[in-house]
């Protein structure tokens, strides 16, 4: 691995959110992460339709030119899209983290799915060595807070933040992101 530690950031699902709503996002965890940090933040296809089968091909692509010890990030229906990936084949650089930012929980109590539901030993299926962290902020509305309780009960292993005053964008504030991502920064 070079100097710097790569993170990949998938975006959430929605007409213009890569340039007017998760560009936020990202700029905040830079700035948090600082320069030992390439933080990379690629375009998925027909972003305001996301799908399971246009985005886990470009999720995939972009999880290939990863160097062992990569951090994975997912906001929102990007978080969903990935976890389910990473689940269903693990990529083949070894991941230090995997970061859920307000992920809809798809399956039983959570949001019903056309494309996939999330198997109930998810995390069984993820990459073994990988930390799981998963962020919800108490105030979101769009994926309601009791899917992190959701992923929680799936992945056993993952730590789970549930962040009071927060709205599903998280305020546009990725400190605490940055600080899991990189537990020794001060």
């Amino acid at each position: 691995m070079t100097g710097t530690q790569q993170i990949l950031f998938i975006q959430g699902g929605g007409a213009g959110v890569h340039d007017e709503w998760d560009d936020k996002l990202v700029d905040s965890l830079r700035r948090e992460l600082g320069d030992e940090h390439e933080v990379r933040y690629p375009r998925m296809p027909d972003e305001g339709d996301p799908s399971y089968a246009r985005w886990s091909p470009a999720i995939r692509r972009e999880m290939a030119d990863l160097d062992d010890g990569a951090v994975v990030v997912g906001h929102s229906v990007g978080g969903t899209i990935l976890i389910h990936a990473l689940a269903e084949r693990p990529p083949e650089p070894r991941l230090a983290a995997i970061v859920l930012i307000a992920a809809p929980f798809v399956g039983q109590g959570g949001w019903p799915g056309d494309e996939f539901e999330l198997p109930g030993d998810l995390g069984a299926r993820l990459p073994h060595d990988a930390r799981v962290h998963v962020f919800h902020g108490l105030e979101d509305e769009t994926a309601l807070p009791s899917h992190a309780d959701l992923y929680a009960r799936v992945i056993p292993q993952a730590q789970v933040y549930r962040l009071p005053g927060r709205d599903h964008q998280l305020n546009n504030d990725l400190s605490e992101v940055a600080k899991a991502i990189s537990p020794d920064k001060p």
